[in-house]
């Protein structure tokens, strides 16, 4: 616990909110940008493809200082290690490819750190350079970042999004009241709590919990879908409500405690960006296919739609 705390104060005030907030303008503009280049090429367009995922990819990578110009080579390898029906040799070999990308460019980066530009630069000129951190454990702690930089949020982009499609009433109150957008991300956040495979725990002492016995050393998972589908702390807790109240229990989409999601300002701020916009842009925005056509990914650690085909 002492070296996990070690690695996460390393990381912690590159997620506070202040440092995070001064990124909003360039989201901003990221996602404006995205969005441009989608209604120029015309309708149907896959949501996922041309906008849900680019934009955390971009945004990790400026922010970590990976360049983007790789990022689809990284997004396959990423996305690989997420799945859960792939061969065991596949996986390593992403896992491996990857590992060895990160070591290759932090390299660079402990060699010529600048002013601390990006992410990895600082970790370099603060961490690493002086002794604090070893190389091979920031390799690890940087892979981890872009994994969860880009992947979960993109998927949670795409989910609530076609929550939003699938409902008109909820739709055309975001449109009447923008103010609404950000109790919106929080409900998506709760209501698909998309990491439902992230929950992997193992019992260090015997424990009952609600008339169960788990055993020490037992194996067991504690998905957040559950808990966030409490009727006892949510109301109807399978309808999709952007106006749910959550002044008496909130959600833990990004878990919780001393291992709640690090990035978790920085997701909230992508899908503020995209739902305080989009319908401002675009309020005539349906869905373009059947929703029994779509493809779910139910075979990773993280839940999505595969492509969300869109028109306006």
């Amino acid at each position: 616990m002492r070296l996990y705390g070690q690695y996460r104060r390393t990381l912690t005030k590159e997620f506070m909110m202040k440092r995070i907030d001064e990124l909003r303008p360039f989201v901003q503009t990221t996602f404006d940008t995205l969005l441009d280049q989608m209604i120029a090429n015309g309708a149907p367009a896959d949501f996922i493809r041309d906008v849900a995922l680019p934009l955390p990819s971009v945004v990790i990578s400026i922010m970590l200082g990976v360049p983007y110009e790789d990022h689809a080579r990284l997004q396959l390898l990423s996305s690989n290690r997420m799945r859960l029906d792939i061969s065991p040799a596949l996986l390593a070999q992403s896992a491996q490819e990857m590992e060895q990308y990160i070591d290759r460019l932090l390299r660079e980066k402990e060699q010529e750190p600048g002013d601390g530009e990006d992410l990895l630069s600082r970790l370099a000129l603060e961490w690493i350079n002086p002794g604090k951190l070893s190389h091979a454990d920031a390799v690890q702690m940087a892979v981890l970042l872009y994994l969860a930089g880009h992947e979960t949020t993109a998927n949670q982009i795409g989910l609530g999004l076609l929550s939003l499609l699938q409902d008109p009433q909820q739709k055309a109150a975001l449109i009447a009241e923008p103010s609404l957008a950000r109790g919106a991300v929080e409900e998506m956040l709760r209501f698909h709590s998309i990491t439902h495979m992230n929950s992997a725990r193992v019992a260090t002492a015997d424990v009952m919990i609600a008339g169960q016995l788990i055993r020490k050393g037992e194996g067991v998972f504690a998905p957040v879908q559950a808990a966030n589908h409490d009727p006892e702390a949510f109301p109807e807790p399978e309808r999709f409500d952007i106006r749910r109240d959550t002044k008496h229990a909130s959600h833990v989409a990004f878990s919780f405690g001393v291992h709640q999601c690090l990035g978790q300002p920085l997701a909230r701020l992508e899908l503020q960006v995209v739902f305080e916009t989009l319908f401002k842009r675009l309020p005539s925005l349906w869905l373009a296919a059947p929703f029994e056509q779509l493809e779910f990914k139910c075979n990773g650690n993280v839940f999505g739609v595969e492509t969300l085909p869109v028109a306006w």
